[in-house]
């Protein structure tokens, strides 16, 4: 397994991996406040066709640009308050991408961070900006992470 590899749940849509309609994207600590995942979009999340739906691109960015808070505490979940997208360039389908999230702040309750989807030659083909906050009584307890199946997952035990 890969170092720096991100718990993950078992129904997230991005991230789950038991969710038989999920993206099933793994993400990576690379550095302080960098998070990364490398991903094949397939066909079946085509807008037109051979191009990814725009809503799952913004899924994908929305995702990896939110999970850079959680180095350090890998269950400090915090909710979207502001998402912005920058369709550059048509996202490919059957295509590897590298999708990258870049803390920019961290006030405690609100966090700001950008990322991007990347070709295989490091084009950019689409940017984002997140504003993130802590939702009041959103600390789970070790029994409700056990409940959504919150762990670290080795590549041999996703069932989808």
């Amino acid at each position: 397994m890969k170092p720096g590899k991100q718990a993950t749940s078992a129904n997230c849509f991005v991230c789950g991996v038991q969710n038989p309609s999920g993206l099933h994207m793994h993400f990576y600590n690379i550095g302080p406040g960098e998070v990364e995942a490398d991903y094949t979009v397939s066909e079946t999340y085509n807008g037109y066709p051979g191009i990814v739906h725009g809503g799952i691109i913004a899924s994908m960015l929305d995702e990896t640009m939110g999970r850079v808070f959680m180095e350090g505490d890998p269950t400090r979940f915090m909710v979207t308050a502001e998402l912005k997208i920058r369709y550059r360039l048509p996202v490919p389908v059957n295509t590897p991408l590298r999708i990258a999230g870049h803390r920019v702040k961290d006030s405690g309750r609100v966090g700001q961070a950008t990322g991007e989807i990347l070709d295989r030659d490091g084009q950019v083909l689409v940017t984002g900006e997140i504003i993130v906050v802590d939702k009041p009584g959103l600390k789970l307890t070790e029994e409700e992470l056990t409940e959504m199946g919150w762990k670290v997952y080795p590549e041999e035990d996703w069932t989808v």
